[in-house]
């Protein structure tokens, strides 16, 4: 599944990185590699779940 990753910093400095394609896949960190680092890893497993099942059917 390929996704992409968007980061911004908060007005309390730390970063949040989000997948969009993926709801509800969001991460802080303290630098924005910290963030989309985590949010890769994420999104993987999500990602992987997420092709086993047809969301489609929820809607």
């Amino acid at each position: 599944m390929n996704f992409s990753i968007e980061c911004e910093e908060e007005v309390d400095g730390r970063w949040i990185a989000e997948v969009p394609q993926l709801p509800g896949v969001l991460c802080y960190g303290k630098t924005a590699d910290d963030a989309m680092a985590k949010a890769e890893v994420l999104a993987q497993f999500v990602g992987r779940d997420a092709e086993l099942v047809d969301y489609e059917d929820y809607h």
